[in-house]
Order: structure tokens, then sequence, then C-alpha cells
């Protein structure tokens, strides 16, 4: 068995993901093609920051 501590970040990280966040900005901004981050991405990362 191995134990692992993700702390509170994995935590949010993993309810960011399973709640969608990330794919909802990004339906309802749109991407453009000359993207390297989406904006979904850009709020998940401040969210995190």
């Amino acid at each position: 068995m191995k134990v692992s501590n993700l702390d509170h970040l994995g935590i949010v990280a993993g309810m960011i993901d399973e709640m969608g966040i990330v794919e909802e900005i990004n339906m309802r901004i749109g991407r453009s093609s000359r993207e390297k981050v989406s904006a979904g991405v850009i709020v998940k990362a401040m969210l995190l920051n």
C-alpha cells in the first residue's frame, strides 16, 4: 500500500476537474487557433495559485 499526501491543492484541482469548470469556461469564451493555453486553464491556475 502506498499513501500519498495531496495537500489541499490536489483536492481543489480534482474538484475543478470533476465540476468541469475549465470546459465550461472554454465553451462560453471560445478558443482561438493561436492560443497555447485556454482561458479555462488560466482560470484554474489562478484558483490554484
